[in-house]
């Protein structure tokens, strides 16, 4: 039977996803990069862009100009399934935006650690 939720296991998720946050807010490439699977097949979805593999992640966060930021976040929700998937669902508003924010990460234990292998961002309020 698959475990939902182990006590243990969201800890070690929740670190992840707060060690994540912290990257981000200070533009922290490194950590980035690290966090998430080294691959052709991961995948992060972002407000203007889709990525396709580690290599397209890493160059969008080496090029990215948005340096530092402010952001809260509500409603954070981490899932773990069994000891090795999760996913870590969370609202954000960026301080001097008025548009607020979803964003969603799917980890997998690897024999490095907890990574990233897929990532969405979007904003409220966009049409397409």
């Amino acid at each position: 039977m698959l475990e939902i939720n182990i006590p243990d296991v969201v800890d070690e998720v929740r670190t992840i996803f707060e060690r994540y946050e912290r990257a981000l807010l200070s533009n922290d490439v490194q950590t980035l990069t690290e966090l998430f699977w080294e691959g052709p097949l991961t995948v992060r979805y972002g407000v203007g862009e889709n990525l396709y593999g580690s290599d397209q992640i890493t160059a969008f966060r080496r090029n990215r100009k948005t340096g530092s930021f402010d952001r809260t976040l509500s409603n954070t929700v981490i899932t773990t399934f069994g000891r090795d998937f999760a996913t870590a669902n969370t609202e954000y508003r960026r301080v001097g935006h008025d548009r607020p924010g979803r964003e969603s990460k799917t980890l997998v234990r690897t024999p490095d650690g907890w990574r990233i292998v897929a990532a969405h961002v979007s904003l409220l309020g966009v049409t397409v």
